[in-house]
C-alpha cells in the first residue's frame, strides 16, 4: 500500500536563542546563562514532527527508518551560511526537501528567541528573509501542491498570508484537506475557513481570530464550546484550542467535542516547539487514521474514539517536548512519547 503523505508550506529560519533568568526590562543588560543556534520556523518544526512522530527513532546504522508517512517541505532559505545547512539537517530527518528553494540574494528567515529559566516561557523576534519569496501565484495551478496531491497539507502564516489563501483556495478546489496553524495571528477572511479541514490555535490566537481579548479567552472558565462554534459555522471541520498545562479543547462538525487534559510534564525546560510538535502528531494520527486494518498504527488508537484519541496523543508528545531546551532539537521520535518506569511498566 502506498503511503500517506503529508505536505508542509511554510518557513524556515535559523533560531537565535538565548536562556536567561528573566527578561530584561528596557534599557537594561542582563547577562545571559547561555547563547545557541538551531534549526527553526514553524514550518519546519512542524515538518520535523510530523517525520519523527510517524518513525522510531533511527539508529547509528539506519538513517531513514521506513514509515508509512511521507513528509514533504515546500519552502525557500537563503543563499547563505544558514540556508544550505537547515535543507541537510531536514533530509537528516527523513524529510523531503525537493520543494525548498535555495534563494539569491535573500537571507534565510532568522528567529531570536529568549526563554526565561524559571517559567520556561519565550519570546520570539523574525525575521522573514527568504520565508517571503513564497509568492501567490506559485499556487493557482492544482499540480503546484504535488504529484500526485498529498492527503494533507500544513501551514502557518510565517509566509505571506495571501500566500496562505490561495493554497487554501488551490487545495478546496482540488479535494485536499488542509491544518491550518494561525501563527502569528492575524485576522482571516471568512471565505478562508470553507477551505479549512482541521484549525489548530492556541488561546491567544483564537482570541485574535475571533475578535475577542486575550484577557476574555484567558480567564478561569472561559467557555470554549461557543468560540469553537463559531469556527464550525463559518465551514471548518475540526478545531481544537491547545491549552497548555490545562490541556487542550477540540470540536468537530460531525458532532464531537470535549476537553482533553495535559499530559504530566516532570519540568518546563522550554515551550518553543510544543506547538509545533502539537500539531506535528496530530497530523500523522490524522492521515494514519485513513488507513484501513492492518498498518502500522497500533491496536491502541485503532478502537477508541478518534478526535479524542488523536488529541491525547498530541498532549503526550507535545509535553515531551517541553522537558527539554531548543526547537526540533526537542521534538521527540515515536518511540519516545511513551515513559517508562523502573520496572519498564508506561507511566
Amino acid at each position: 500500500m502506498a503511503p500517506k503523505t503529508i505536505t508542509i508550506i511554510g518557513s524556515l529560519n535559523t533560531d537565535l536563542v538565548t536562556h536567561t533568568p528573566r527578561v530584561p526590562i528596557g534599557g537594561e543588560t542582563l547577562t545571559a546563562t547561555s547563547f545557541s543556534t538551531g534549526s527553526g520556523g514553524k514550518g519546519a518544526n512542524q515538518a520535523v514532527a510530523c517525520a519523527r512522530l510517524s518513525r522510531p527513532k533511527p539508529s547509528s546504522s539506519q538513517t531513514h527508518p521506513t514509515s508509512d508517512v511521507v513528509v514533504k517541505m515546500v519552502g525557500g532559505v537563503g543563499h547563505d551560511e544558514f540556508g544550505p545547512p537547515l535543507v541537510e539537517s531536514m533530509k537528516r530527518d527523513g524529510i523531503d526537501t525537493s520543494g525548498i528553494r535555495i534563494v539569491e540574494g535573500q537571507t534565510t528567515g532568522v528567529a531570536v528567541i529568549i526563554v526565561e529559566e524559571g517559567s520556561g516561557e519565550n519570546r520570539i523576534l523574525l525575521n522573514p528573509g527568504a520565508n517571503y519569496t513564497l509568492k501567490a501565484e506559485d499556487f493557482r495551478a492544482p499540480e503546484s501542491l504535488g504529484t500526485p496531491l498529498p492527503d494533507m497539507i500544513v501551514m502557518q502564516l510565517e509566509i505571506p498570508l495571501e500566500t496562505v489563501l490561495q493554497i487554501l483556495d488551490t487545495a478546496k478546489k482540488a479535494g485536499v484537506d488542509v491544518l491550518l496553524n494561525p501563527a502569528p495571528a492575524v485576522k482571516l477572511p471568512e471565505e478562508a475557513y470553507t477551505a479549512i479541514t482541521h484549525l489548530i490555535v492556541n488561546e491567544s490566537e483564537a482570541a485574535i481570530l475571533s475578535g475577542r481579548r486575550v484577557e476574555e479567552v484567558e480567564k478561569e472558565g472561559f467557555e470554549w464550546e461557543g468560540l469553537a462554534s463559531e469556527f464550525l459555522r463559518k465551514g471548518v471541520q475540526n478545531v481544537v484550542v491547545t491549552l497548555g498545562a490545562k490541556g487542550a479543547y477540540y470540536a468537530t462538525a460531525a458532532g464531537g467535542a470535549g476537553y482533553i487534559k495535559a499530559e504530566k510534564v516532570e519540568k518546563v525546560v522550554d515551550t518553543t516547539a510544543a506547538g509545533d510538535t502539537f500539531v506535528g502528531a496530530y497530523a500523522v494520527s490524522i492521515v494514519r487514521k485513513s488507513l484501513p486494518s492492518g498498518t502500522s498504527l497500533s491496536e491502541e488508537y485503532k478502537h477508541k474514539p478518534l478526535d479524542e484519541e488523536v488529541i491525547r496523543f498530541a498532549c503526550k508528545a507535545a509535553a515531551r517536548t517541553v522537558e527539554k531546551r531548543g526547537a526540533q532539537s526537542a521534538i521527540p521520535w515515536a518511540d519516545e512519547i511513551e515513559r517508562h518506569d523502573a520496572r519498564g511498566g508506561l507511566k
